[in-house]
């Protein structure tokens, strides 16, 4: 034998490159790579069923349509099993084939004689996109150990076994991130589960990543005094209670680094927002499912900026966005006056939320607050017969103002292009950051001048982001002959 494999480093590392289909052979050619490659071979089980192929074939039997044990378990056989379960590290259980697998395994856990330590004392990360029944429950309780650090659970329901199963989450003291979402959530189904994951998140001292729906306000008070907590989604989407300002005054949130919000409305992130005394998180994403209102857009986004304002760390806030659902409410620019409190604000995401009328001034006022932006982000379709837009003008002053620009997403009328000089378009100035630019629905009709400009502006750029265009020809035929569409194209090519 070489000496090379002597040295245990090398053998590990060969294992971890070696084909996972190679792997049994690989265990089988000395005693030297048998448990490095042992290890990789079980590590992570993407399916449990490799843990019912190394039982005999006639241990499990049918019985009235469930799975039963034909024979007792002997210890040999539980040898068996462990040799192989004490080197999991992570599962993955999904609906697929999940019944014909996860319920033998279920009946066998019943006589386990150990703990469930001592079945899967290594296991770190457990990801389960299945059922909630009754059946599953046995085998979720053996996978909960103190080894574990992530668990993302995708449930359609949940029966009263697997519900207990889940209030006793505080077995795995050192979990960090915790993802819990229902399919087709209801908001008596969300009611039902809450109590269940509610109980046991005040002893998940380790925990800095929590994804969930709404808890409700005792299980909002349990996460506020989570002090590892920096990441926090919730969807608020399937909740009743937002609909209007509960008056509540809670605490709020000192130590986040994320906070995602998604909702149905943006007046339900309003009132999210308002039943805390400070919500101090350093990025703030909220997305809301239904399009604002023709008639309330201008005071329901006012009205919610405000409100981010009063509650929100003025200097520690950099990311803000705003997803909406491609709203054709008509808003004025003086809405964004209350978001100029945050000087430090690096990245500004607005998808789809409303037709926003900009002009060129309207523009610079609106960025001059933030001298540090570095991301931009506007909604990538403008109705022109409605809505004003930026000329090359407004974005050559928007340089000046936002100089670390890198990303910008932007709607602009390129066809307006007097006073511009198209050897030096910024009279000088340019952007050698930017690395990624879009321009939308941006109408176009001499892809000379816009790639002459663009080059000029953003030297060091690649191409233009023509996805808005892609999206459109793959949707509508019409699109395929479409004069702009070929212009840009053009253009890209141009620049």
């Amino acid at each position: 034998m070489h000496s090379a494999l002597t040295n245990l480093e090398i053998i590990h590392t060969i294992s971890s490159f070696t084909q996972r289909t190679s792997l049994t052979a690989l265990a089988s050619t000395c005693r030297e790579f048998e448990h490095p490659a042992l290890n990789a071979l079980w590590r992570d089980l993407q399916s449990v069923e490799p843990l019912v192929k190394c039982l005999p074939s006639d241990l499990f039997g049918i019985d009235q349509g469930r799975v039963v044990l034909q024979k007792p378990v002997d210890g040999k056989m539980w040898d068996t099993l462990f040799k192989y379960t004490s080197r999991v590290h992570s599962i993955t259980v999904t609906q697929k084939r999940c019944s014909t697998v996860v319920e033998p395994l279920s009946v066998l856990m019943l006589s386990c004689p150990s703990t469930s330590a001592y079945l899967f004392p290594n296991l770190s990360k457990l990801t389960w996109h299945a059922e909630g029944t009754h059946i599953f429950a046995q085998f979720l309780r053996m996978a909960l150990v103190p080894s574990m650090l992530a668990l993302h659970v995708e449930i359609f329901s949940a029966s009263p076994a697997f519900l207990s199963v889940l209030s006793s989450l505080g077995i795995c003291p050192h979990l960090q991130n915790m993802n819990m979402r229902i399919r087709c959530e209801t908001n008596d189904l969300s009611h039902q589960i809450s109590p269940f994951i509610t109980q046991p998140i005040d002893q998940l001292h380790h925990l800095h990543t929590l994804s969930v729906w709404d808890l409700g306000s005792q299980g909002i008070k349990h996460v506020i005094k989570l002090r590892s907590l920096q990441s926090l989604d919730l969807n608020l989407r399937a909740s009743l209670a937002w609909d209007r300002n509960l008056g509540w005054q809670l605490p709020g949130f000192h130590g986040l680094k994320w906070l995602g919000l998604s909702t149905r409305t943006i007046e339900h992130a309003s009132n999210f927002f308002s039943s805390f005394q400070v919500v101090r998180s350093s990025q703030v994403r909220v997305s809301f499912t239904s399009q604002v209102g023709k008639s309330s857009a201008s005071t329901s986004l006012f009205q919610f900026f405000t409100i981010l304002r009063e509650r929100c760390d003025t200097i520690e806030l950099r990311y803000l966005s705003l997803v909406g659902c491609s709203g054709s409410g008509r808003v004025e620019s003086g809405i964004f006056t209350p978001l100029h409190a945050f000087p430090t604000l690096t990245q500004l995401l607005l998808d789809e939320v409303c037709n926003i009328p900009m002009s060129d001034e309207d523009l610079c006022q609106l960025v001059r607050a933030w001298p540090k932006l570095q991301v931009l982000k506007f909604s990538s379709y403008v109705a022109f017969n409605a809505t004003t837009v930026p000329t090359f003008h407004g974005l050559i002053k928007l340089l000046q103002l936002c100089p670390a620009l890198t990303s910008l997403s932007l709607v602009i009328d390129t066809t307006k292009v007097d006073g511009i000089d198209l050897k030096r378009p910024g009279g000088g100035l340019c952007n050698k950051h930017l690395t990624f630019l879009a321009l939308g629905n941006s109408p176009i009709k001499s892809p000379l001048n816009v790639a002459l400009i663009l080059s000029g502006l953003f030297p060091l750029l690649g191409q233009v982001n023509l996805a808005w265009w892609d999206m459109m020809r793959l949707m509508s035929s019409s699109y395929q002959k479409e004069p702009m569409t070929e212009q840009w194209v053009v253009g890209e090519q141009l620049s």
